[in-house]
């Protein structure tokens, strides 16, 4: 009986040896290891691994000072911890220890952050909210995958410890979201908001007109929303947002530090406008609205004056509805303009957005026409498109035009993985996770010096997806693939070392409930 007491407490004090006991006195075993410090989606600038880890714990409190900056994004973070932890997480102006959310002059910009993790507790320091938001998205990947579930999960919390020193490749880092071919409601561009930010993501593109459908509400032509807005593709109901609606995106998305930069096509994919408004059309007769998914037929007349009253009150109305900076024209596939109406139309249009105080945005058509100063052009050409198209995007880049990336072959998240994938389409080719990854933004196109690329989007186009889950499983797992593209340094960029990182990612899906594409490309954890 002596002999088993002397057995039990020797294991008691091995047990107690072998602990790390951190801030809020709870042991952690040798058995649980922290994730890695760098085993993030985007990599790092820089990552200094060393020390203890930090625990999370029932007493571990979020300290934000005073700043209300700080203090909402305190909460969100609150927001995320409390269901899986079961802990009160109070935001807190004063304290030692814990979590502590720190605004500071530094080399940060406007988007870096510096994350410092030990023993005592995570200090995340930026010189914004927007900083200190991305910083909190490395914390939260740094944490269990079970951190993301809404019920009360075993745990426990580490964050390994060491330095994080973080700030973004490129400005522009985006996503857009086709909701003419399909409509999505304000609760489901929220969803998909949600995904983006989990990634550093910060620009919204919403195409908000289309041959399909027109999504918008403009009181000055109220049919465009009620009639044109009425059909999607393959003849469903449709749908679309009233001006109430789009403030709470744009205020949601800005919650999330993601600026919003809505789209009007034109003067081609127009047929919801041509079909609301007689005027519209060069012979006066509107259209039948239309729900199928060809492109390129329909075109605003340039020639009337009317147009132009159209185009200065939708750009009005919208970019009063709009914060952010940016206004997109779209531009592409008007294959029902002649060349020297596209020019006029441009010439024409572009001074209404700069006229109501926003940058024009437009697919790289523009370079066709003459950018206005200060626009950006998207480019959503192939490996493959023809040396003068390219040449042309070049040009415009040396005179000052921005660009921002889009390969269709590349960053399209409606192009099928291969050819079993159920949804989406296959023009561009067969689009897999490692082809999305693997090339440089900065030297793609030939001719555009480097300094001229403004960052990378990755569209999500809606022909053959209705819902959320069809988003979700076209987007994953390409998408944190360009978020990385958009924000890590280019000797970052590793396929091998990157599809390690992003099968890391898998569980914490699945505890989000997203519905992905297990590519065989990557070596995924069992289910």
């Amino acid at each position: 009986m002596r002999r088993h007491r002397l057995h039990l407490l020797g294991s008691l004090l091995l047990v107690a040896a072998a602990g790390v006991f951190t801030s809020g006195a709870a042991p952690v075993s040798t058995a649980v290891q922290p994730r890695p410090l760098g085993q993030v989606i985007p990599a790092p600038a820089s990552v200094t691994p060393g020390g203890a880890p930090y625990r999370i714990t029932g007493d571990t409190r979020i300290r934000v000072g005073d700043s209300r900056e700080a203090h909402r994004v305190g909460e969100y973070l609150a927001d995320v911890l409390r269901p899986s932890t079961g802990y009160p997480l109070p935001v807190t102006e004063r304290g030692a220890g814990g979590i502590r959310l720190r605004l500071a002059q530094g080399p940060y910009g406007a988007e870096g952050y510096r994350l410092d993790s030990g023993r005592g507790g995570v200090t995340i320091t930026a010189a914004g909210p927007a900083g200190l938001f991305h910083g909190v998205q490395t914390l939260r990947q740094l944490l269990p995958a079970a951190v993301e579930r809404d019920t009360v999960q075993p745990g426990p919390w580490l964050v390994a410890g060491g330095t994080v020193r973080d700030i973004p490749r490129y400005p522009w880092r985006g996503a857009m979201l086709d909701v003419s071919r399909h409509f999505f409601t304000v609760d489901e561009v929220k969803r998909y908001v949600d995904r983006l930010a989990l990634y550093k993501f910060n620009k919204l593109h919403l195409h908000l007109s289309d041959d399909q459908g027109w999504r918008i509400a403009i009181d000055s032509w109220p049919r465009l929303a009620t009639h044109g807005g009425s059909t999607e593709v393959g003849g469903g109901p449709g749908g679309f947002y009233t001006k109430d609606d789009y403030r709470e995106i744009v205020r949601y998305a800005a919650s999330r530090h993601l600026e919003v930069v809505p789209e009007i096509d034109m003067p081609g994919h127009t047929n919801a406008a041509l079909a609301s408004y007689a005027d519209l059309n060069c012979d006066g007769v509107a259209p039948p609205l239309y729900t199928g998914t060809a492109v390129g037929f329909s075109s605003l007349c340039v020639g009337k004056e009317v147009t132009y009253d159209f185009v200065d009150d939708v750009i009005r109305e919208l970019a009063a509805l709009t914060p952010g900076r940016y206004l997109h024209i779209g531009g592409d596939e008007a294959h029902s303009t002649s060349h020297a109406d596209y020019v006029t139309f441009m010439d024409r249009v572009q001074p209404v957005v700069a006229k109501y105080g926003k940058t024009v945005v437009g697919w790289h058509q523009l370079t066709g026409a003459t950018p206005a100063e200060g626009a950006l052009a998207q480019y959503w050409g192939l490996d493959g498109t023809g040396a003068e198209e390219k040449a042309r995007v070049a040009k415009a880049a040396r005179n000052g035009t921005g660009i921002v990336l889009s390969p269709a072959d590349r960053i399209y998240l409606d192009m099928k993985y291969d050819r079993t994938t159920p949804l989406g389409l296959s023009w561009a080719g067969y689009v897999e996770v490692k082809r999305s990854y693997d090339w440089d933004p900065g030297a793609y196109l030939p001719g555009v010096p480097e300094d001229a690329v403004r960052g990378v989007e990755a569209p999500l186009w809606t022909e053959t997806l209705e819902n959320p889950a069809h988003l979700d499983h076209m987007a994953f797992p390409r998408l944190p693939g360009v978020a990385e593209l958009g924000w890590s340094p280019a000797a970052t960029h590793d396929w091998e070392d990157y599809r390690t990182r992003l099968a890391a990612q898998g569980p914490r899906w699945d505890a989000l409930g997203i519905g992905y594409h297990r590519s065989p490309q990557v070596d995924w954890p069992a289910q």
